[in-house]
């Protein structure tokens, strides 16, 4: 079964305006609130793909009662582990630009932790965690590491989508997947990229760090796929983006989700462009019947370090 891991999760407020005046009374043209999380957004998409899953992560308080509730009324499985305080909320600001505020989150104890380390022992060799996201900043920045040692351990596989030393950490135990975005890997290796191309050698480096397979998404130039045996670079469809939030989790939901009805690489890379791109062109996460409408845009071709 496929697991789903977000340790700071959020309601989402999204707040749309025609601009925002700073120091001034400001009203709505529209409104809209839903779970946020890099992992919960996984759990959404796979549903929506056919997939189920189940997520687990730390909730507390009405906004965690919303999460719990909102995803039970989708048919998501959870399993979190409840602390003290309030789960936290983040405001999407939509005007002539794109603002987010993220808040901090709640604090979690060492108790809490070792709740959440219980149930990911319990995870074993026909089971598949995907760990996405931030950690709430009262937790050891080895909180990954330690999840992932669990995992190696009981031979479950793991997903590993974050940032910097998060993932870093990951990569001795040989994550299955790995999904930085080009601006993610710049800062891993100091650089920067114009093309696919320039991205795969990179992406090569990361397998040979310890990842079994590595998906860069470059935005409208594409993406790129990286494992020992093949490197793939794709297309993107053409379309209107209207959102970014939650555009990389639904790659990762498209790959799992394709991969696991057919073990085929090639075919879950596709899907997984195409999910991704079904997303920033919706406002919110993307629905099936987008993504399949989108899936014959999407053009692979093999890919060679220039």
């Amino acid at each position: 079964m496929i697991y789903t891991l977000t340790l700071n999760p959020s309601v989402d407020y999204i707040v749309e305006l025609d601009k925002i005046a700073l120091g001034e009374l400001n009203r709505t043209k529209k409104e809209a609130k839903f779970p946020g999380g890099k992992g919960i957004n996984v759990s959404r998409v796979l549903n929506r793909l056919g997939e189920k899953s189940k997520a687990l992560g730390f909730i507390g308080g009405f906004t965690g009662d919303y999460i719990h509730h909102y995803l039970q009324q989708e048919m998501i499985e959870t399993d979190f582990v409840r602390v003290n305080d309030d789960t936290r909320i983040n405001v999407k600001l939509k005007a002539d630009a794109e603002t987010e505020i993220n808040a901090n989150g709640p604090s979690i104890s060492e108790y809490d932790f070792t709740s959440l380390k219980d149930k990911v022992g319990k995870l074993g060799h026909d089971d598949l965690l995907v760990l996405a996201g931030s950690i709430p900043s009262t937790m050891p920045d080895s909180t990954y590491e330690e999840i992932v040692q669990i995992c190696s351990k009981n031979g479950a596989k793991f997903v590993v989508d974050a940032e910097g030393e998060l993932l870093k950490n990951a990569l001795p135990y040989k994550p299955f997947l790995i999904k930085p975005n080009h601006h993610e890997l710049g800062e891993m290796f100091n650089t920067t990229f114009e093309n696919c191309e320039d991205v795969i050698p990179y992406g090569k480096k990361l397998v040979d760090m310890g990842a079994e397979n590595v998906i860069i998404s470059l935005a409208s130039k594409g993406a790129i796929f990286v494992n020992k045996e093949m490197t793939l670079i794709s297309s993107v469809p053409e379309g209107e983006v209207k959102s970014s939030v939650g555009a990389g989790d639904s790659m990762v939901a498209g790959f799992l989700a394709t991969y696991e009805k057919n073990k085929d690489i090639e075919e879950a890379f596709r899907y997984s462009v195409a999910t991704g791109s079904a997303t920033a062109f919706s406002i919110g996460l993307c629905d099936r019947k987008t993504v399949e409408t989108l899936l014959p845009q999407v053009k692979l071709r093999r890919g060679e370090v220039q």
